[in-house]
């Protein structure tokens, strides 16, 4: 697969997802080895700390708080996502337990709250979570970030899997073997409508 077709092809994928083969450990670490070569700054490149969840009994424990809490998120903001996204959400929460790996990233903590640190924070694990995404791709896996209990649950999953309190967890990536082995680029906006040259363009 040529690198434009990997980076225009790569979805969520929340409903394709092969909930009955297991995924290897050998082929989460060589997708994390190629993760760690991502972007980062430089006091965090050698910060990040990635949790894998393949035991089925603890994979249960956090599907039902993360459920409970995509429930809360629900109530108070799921009118105003599309149709479309509130089911295919609706069936991954309802299956998280069953999905083979749940991968938990995590930098130290506490997180930052001015706003240059925390783009140097967070800007220093994403690049690493999409170059994994983009890894799992390439061995015919797929993921989607379901981080629903960093909304308020986050200390009940870290007492799950024994996270240190001054540890805190980025997301959550539910990730199986996809059932789907095509998947075409997504509608998006003209590149016109978004981009402007040497300041902000008026619509």
């Amino acid at each position: 697969m040529d690198a434009v077709t990997l980076l225009t092809t790569t979805r969520s994928v929340r409903r394709k997802l092969d909930l009955d083969r297991p995924v290897p450990k050998a082929v989460l670490e060589d997708c994390l080895r190629i993760a760690q070569q991502a972007p980062a700054a430089s006091f965090l490149s050698e910060a990040q700390h990635w949790v894998v969840v393949l035991d089925p009994a603890l994979r249960k424990e956090i599907a039902g708080i993360t459920r409970e809490a995509a429930e809360e998120a629900w109530r108070q903001y799921g009118s105003l996502a599309g149709e479309r996204a509130m089911i295919s959400s609706r069936h991954l929460v309802g299956h998280l337990d069953q999905v083979p790996a749940l991968v938990l990233p995590c930098l130290p903590g506490p997180v930052p709250t001015g706003t240059a640190e925390l783009s140097a924070y967070y800007g220093s694990i994403y690049p690493a979570i999409w170059s994994f995404q983009l890894a799992l791709r390439t061995h015919g896996l797929a993921s989607s970030l379901c981080s629903y209990h960093l909304g308020g649950r986050e200390a009940d999953v870290a007492r799950i899997l024994g996270i240190p309190d001054d540890v805190a967890q980025i997301g959550l990536l539910a990730v199986a073997y996809s059932t789907q082995r095509e998947f075409s680029p997504a509608a998006r906006p003209a590149v016109t409508d978004i981009l402007s040259f040497d300041g902000w363009a008026k619509p």
